[in-house]
């Protein structure tokens, strides 16, 4: 019964769509009829303004580390909080209140690896900022910083079941950005 109490909280929290509830409440906009159609944070940012990007990309940030606590809270073992972070990455991206239509799961997963393995996501944090600022694509800093979190779990020598995230993440990550990468080989991917 707890690893049930577990799951669909963690996911019910996840699938909170900050960026279309602040959208609408604070800048009276659908994020889910302009730009990329994402209620995401990168697409706040762009159509919101970078207070409103920022303020989204917390939130969710923050529903990922609620899932890690949950799952602490509820059975106390790494991989509780481990199932707890991933049902709300995985609620984030598929919210149950907005047809299964949400974000691409960076910031839900960041906030999960920050809770999980914080000098990892001091890293990878860097590594999608200074990528981002130089190319200018938000989604080549997401891709390569995703590729880069099971990489370093394994070389940092994290717990297996961390490790698991961090690939669970990076394949789910990547996939969710697959028409950016189809759009980056045409040349046709949005600059930040």
């Amino acid at each position: 019964m707890n690893w049930a109490t577990l799951v669909i909280v963690a996911y019910l929290i996840g699938s909170i769509p900050t960026g279309l509830i602040l959208g609408k409440l604070i800048w009276k906009k659908d994020l889910r009829r302009f730009g990329s159609h994402n209620i995401g944070a990168t697409n706040a940012w762009r159509i919101l303004g970078k207070k409103a990007g920022l303020l989204i990309f917390v939130c969710d940030f923050i529903k990922g580390q609620f899932g890690v606590l949950l799952g602490a809270c509820i059975l106390g073992t790494p991989g509780a909080m481990v199932m707890g972070g991933l049902c709300a990455m995985l609620g984030h991206i598929f919210p149950l209140f907005v047809g299964f239509k949400g974000g691409k799961g960076v910031a839900t997963g960041l906030g999960v690896m920050a809770a999980l393995m914080p000098k990892i996501t001091a890293i990878i944090f860097i590594v999608w900022l200074v990528l981002t600022l130089l190319t200018r694509y938000v989604s080549v800093g997401s891709i390569v910083a995703a590729l880069l979190a099971p990489i370093l779990a394994a070389c940092f020598k994290e717990p297996s079941v961390y490790f698991s995230f961090a690939l669970a993440a990076a394949v789910v990550i990547i996939w969710r950005h697959r028409e950016n990468i189809s759009r980056l080989k045409a040349g046709r991917e949005n600059k930040f």
